[in-house]
């Protein structure tokens, strides 16, 4: 890309080199999906073989990705996130958002979603798909954990936008807590099922521990602070607060990893948490 004298001191322009095409893009948004080697990459991209190895290589030499061995004869490489390329992905879901809210929406500033539109599509399409392998977020008990629980024979996974916030006129973000309170109260049916509980949110990890221990949650809280989760599943989010806030939603994920229903936009909260019991306890069974 050819700059002008002006850009050599300008962050956004530089910052372009990387971003400013089209396929660089979608390639960094499929890895941050879990899609690292490169047939998968091709498959879902559509892309010919010749283009997708110069964007590969492009990305590399920029020092967003890097490459990792997983097989000798033939040779065949993994293409991961580095440091770099992982600080891009709050960028990614900002345009995510960007473009959910001003070219797919109708603009205004909501914590939900219509049932016609693109984000409750891209929620439901996670059905009977499964989540990328190693994927895991700082947790209230000062360690990461994975977001669906190996110990268990289904996870329950719930995004929400925070707790003890203000929201003001924005629909849908408001009763996180009492979610969280209803999950906890719930919580004995969960385990009596063998089914664990993820709460998720993009709050600081001190924030979700002050409020797990006021209000005794016994689940671990998640913190996708980095957008980690965001990314590789594609999840709405809504500018609330200062911060990418996540729209409420659950996954009801199986053992294997697989999203086995998913219910979104949540507007009943009592009676989402009921029917996530249900659900995972009927996943659950042999």
């Amino acid at each position: 890309m050819r700059m002008h004298n002006a850009d050599e001191n300008c962050g956004i322009a530089q910052a372009a080199t990387v971003l400013g095409d089209w396929w660089n893009v979608l390639v960094l948004r499929e890895v941050a999906r879990g899609h690292v080697r490169f047939d998968a990459l091709a498959a879902e991209l559509g892309l010919s073989r010749k283009v997708l190895t110069e964007r590969l290589g492009r990305l590399v030499a920029q020092g967003v990705l890097h490459r990792s061995l997983y097989q000798r004869r033939p040779v065949r490489y993994e293409y991961l996130l580095t440091d770099a390329g992982a600080a891009l992905l709050p960028l990614l879901v900002a345009m995510q958002d960007w473009g959910d809210r001003w070219l797919l929406g109708d603009g205004r500033l909501t914590a939900t979603a219509a049932a016609d539109g693109a984000e409750h599509a891209r929620v439901h399409a996670l059905t009977g798909t499964r989540l990328p392998e190693g994927l895991e977020l700082p947790g209230t008990q000062g360690e990461n954990l994975p977001v669906v629980s190996p110990d268990a024979a289904a996870t329950v996974l719930f995004t929400y936008p925070g707790t003890g916030v203000e929201w003001g006129p924005v629909p849908g973000a408001e009763g996180c807590t009492l979610e969280n309170r209803l999950f906890r109260d719930a919580w004995p049916a969960f385990r009596r099922t063998d089914v664990a509980v993820r709460g998720v949110s993009t709050q600081l990890t001190h924030e979700q521990q002050e409020f797990a221990r006021a209000e005794d949650i016994p689940y671990p809280l998640l913190s996708d602070a980095a957008h980690q989760l965001a990314a590789a599943l594609r999840l709405p989010t809504f500018s609330g607060a200062g911060r990418l806030r996540h729209k409420r939603l659950i996954l009801v994920v199986d053992a294997e990893r697989t999203v086995r229903h998913a219910l979104f936009p949540v507007v009943d909260i009592p009676h989402a948490v009921d029917e996530s019991l249900r659900l995972a306890a009927a996943c659950a069974r042999p």
